[in-house]
């Protein structure tokens, strides 16, 4: 949430500040990038682990941008929603303008928006997201597409060939007789 984010950069740009006095601007963002990845990863595998059975899903990735979007965090055109793809556009981040209003807008992409396709990664690793622009490096909007490989939906037709194939073989073993 929003709330949170600002919480988080007003403990996370002190700690930068001093980062970037003692080792660089180059070397701290890289270790800042890095732990926040990580810890999106961690974040998408706890919400993964919430979902029924563990089972992850597109339409259960999409209920979790109600989070993000909440308290009109985010403002969302949502072009396209099913079960392989989510694809919608960001008109307003209220992300980006609370961190450049901190002061922060510099490393702002590296406090949300690099966390979401690595969040992606550690919910459901078939989940990828294809972002050419934000809105904090100064895009007017983004365009973004949530997709879920195509490996996936193969490897589920595989599934299903193999399923009916066993029922085949089932039911012509029952219908068999055997005699000696």
């Amino acid at each position: 949430t929003l709330t949170k984010r600002r919480l988080q950069a007003q403990v996370i740009g002190p700690i930068f500040a001093e980062m970037v006095a003692e080792i660089g601007e180059a070397k701290a963002a890289a270790i800042l990038d890095a732990a926040i990845r990580k810890a999106a990863i961690a974040e998408g595998r706890d919400f993964a682990g919430k979902e029924p059975g563990g089972v992850t899903s597109m339409a259960g990735f999409i209920k979790l941008y109600e989070l993000w979007t909440a308290d009109g965090a985010l403002e969302m055109k949502v072009l396209e929603a099913s079960d392989t793809v989510l694809d919608f556009d960001i008109t307003r981040c209220r992300y980006a303008e609370t961190y450049k209003e901190m002061g922060l807008g510099k490393i702002g992409h590296l406090l949300s928006c690099n966390r979401d396709g690595t969040f992606c990664q550690g919910y459901d690793p078939n989940i990828t997201l294809d972002r050419k622009q934000t809105i904090m490096e100064g895009a007017k909007r983004t365009e973004d597409v949530l997709s879920v490989y195509n490996q996936l939906v193969s490897v589920r037709g595989q599934i299903e060939q193999v399923k009916g194939q066993m029922k085949y073989y089932s039911e012509a073993a029952a219908m068999s007789l055997v005699s000696i």
